[in-house]
């Protein structure tokens, strides 16, 4: 078996943890320590995340997505190949080295979707992009860590948390959609939603097209 090459490591900021970058032949991963964030094998219920955000989405012009969490960029893609000309995609990405591995070594992977021109890149906490504008979002899709539950830092309570809805909530315009991936079910984040005023709907995909790997969970949450 071909063994792991490690690319290059970076820290998480406001953590101690690093978050890695490794290649085997022509598959990538990013991981901390102990858990795997990221495989380029395994990202269909990533793009299963925009493009079910995209068909939910009523207005079919002039959009203005917000994706938090760059990833390897398959989240990023689906949203451009899902939305029209005109749309207006901003990334809001925590740790700038996952912004250079995706302009030096990731870009080939999802068809080099920040070379897109709709495509803005703000290198902050998604929590900071969300509180920064007023039903402005028509979506806002949260690929951040692992989910409600994630494992990289407890400061995605910040949007994950019930104050953090609300303000993901006030962000979106009406009608908006507020779309989260997780690696698991979260009942406690359903009610969440549910209290803090949107119609949810919760789905679940697989980690591999078509149809295969792991059982990831999706919530569509629409705001009145």
């Amino acid at each position: 078996m071909i063994p792991w090459e490690e690319i290059d490591r970076a820290k998480v900021p406001g953590q101690k943890e690093d978050v890695t970058l490794r290649k085997r032949g022509t598959e990538f991963s990013i991981r901390t320590a102990e858990t795997e964030l990221m495989n380029s094998r395994l990202h269909g219920s990533e793009e299963a995340l925009a493009e079910l955000t995209c068909s939910r989405i009523r207005q079919k012009s002039g959009l203005k997505i917000l994706i938090g969490g760059l990833g390897m960029g398959y989240t990023l893609a689906a949203a451009l190949e899902h939305s029209g000309p005109d749309a207006l995609i901003t990334v809001s990405e925590l740790i700038p080295a996952v912004v250079g591995w995706n302009r030096k070594y990731l870009g080939h992977l999802a068809g080099m979707p920040l070379n897109d021109p709709r495509v803005s890149v703000k290198e902050e906490d998604i929590a900071k992009t969300i509180r920064e504008k007023e039903s402005f979002w028509n979506a806002i899709i949260l690929d951040v860590d692992n989910g409600p539950e994630g494992l990289t830092r407890k400061a995605n309570d910040l949007i994950y948390g019930r104050a953090g809805l609300e303000k993901s909530f006030r962000a979106l315009c009406p009608g908006g959609i507020l779309a989260v991936w997780s690696s698991g079910a979260d009942e406690a984040f359903t009610r969440r939603l549910k209290q803090g005023g949107f119609k949810t709907e919760t789905l679940t995909t697989r980690a591999r097209k078509p149809a295969k790997g792991s059982r990831h969970t999706i919530w569509l949450a629409r705001k009145p």
